[in-house]
């Protein structure tokens, strides 16, 4: 696993002290004066019922209060969490995450593992992924690791085909065969489902085409399928690593895998994501 730390400038002071210096856990602390532990966690994207509804059983049953600072791109919240701006976020794949680190030289540290989300290619006005014409131009996403999952799909959907030395991070200069002259043009994540308008199709993070008013299961023309290779791409509750430890967010971390969020996950994504945190054990 891998990073942590405590961020709530509103937590009592005796719980905060405790909390940096690794002592006893905040709830004792929070039980021993009443005050709710503070708790802010970056995530991508508006909607976000899974966590409203651990929110609530945490502050019901644990006196933890979180709040969901929500950022529109996949590259403030990894900044916002290592400067302290945000105690832990949820919104990256491990792999991600990975490369993050690498390129940054930051630890930040996986604590908990969330939903698969599939990545799916969508358009406005191509019903199977089949029908796209020569030429047609595909957004796809430039940050990070996204470009690479968007370009494996793009392989498995059986559009281009990819040198196997890139393995699960290639770029547009690893792809050896595209017999149909597609254009792909490298876009923010946060933009390529409004590009639809000016592109034959795009390939979306689920976040954001939930965001954009689809469902990933209903209206992707191709989605990317769930096996035993996905694991790189399982999302994450993120702390700094001297946290990864914090009672305070390990309790945050199993009310979230929790079966009545499971089932909140079912119901507001349309199976579109899917729990993972017992597999991912």
């Amino acid at each position: 696993m891998k990073k942590k730390r405590i961020f709530g400038g509103f937590v009592a002071a005796s719980a905060l002290f405790l909390a940096a210096c690794g002592g006893e856990s905040d709830t004792t602390a929070a039980g021993e004066n009443g005050e709710p532990i503070e708790v802010t966690i970056g995530v991508v994207g508006e909607v976000n019922e899974p966590w409203d509804y651990t929110i609530e059983q945490l502050k019901e049953k644990e006196n933890i209060d979180v709040t969901l600072t929500k950022f529109t791109d996949y590259a403030t919240p990894n900044t916002a969490l290592a400067d302290g701006s945000i105690d832990l976020n949820a919104f990256q794949t491990e792999i991600f995450l990975d490369e993050y680190n690498e390129n940054a030289g930051e630890d930040l540290t996986v604590i908990g593992y969330t939903v698969m989300a599939p990545l799916g290619i969508y358009s406005l006005s191509i019903k199977d992924v089949a029908d796209l014409p020569d030429g047609a131009e595909i957004g796809i996403p430039n940050d990070g690791s996204n470009t690479g999952r968007a370009l494996n799909l793009l392989q498995t959907a059986g559009l281009i085909e990819i040198d196997p030395e890139a393995g699960l991070l290639p770029t547009q200069e690893d792809i050896v065969a595209n017999p149909h002259n597609f254009v792909f043009h490298e876009l923010d994540s946060s933009q390529t489902a409004r590009a639809l308008e000016d592109l034959d199709a795009s390939v979306v993070n689920s976040g954001m085409a939930v965001d954009a008013g689809f469902i990933p299961t209903e209206d992707a023309i191709f989605l990317e399928p769930v096996t035993e290779e996905s694991a790189p791409y399982y999302n994450t509750i993120v702390a700094r690593p001297e946290e990864a430890d914090n009672e305070v967010y390990q309790t945050i971390v199993e009310y979230y895998q929790s079966e009545g969020t499971a089932e909140v996950i079912e119901e507001s994504s349309k199976g579109s994501s899917i729990p993972i945190w017992d597999e991912a054990k």
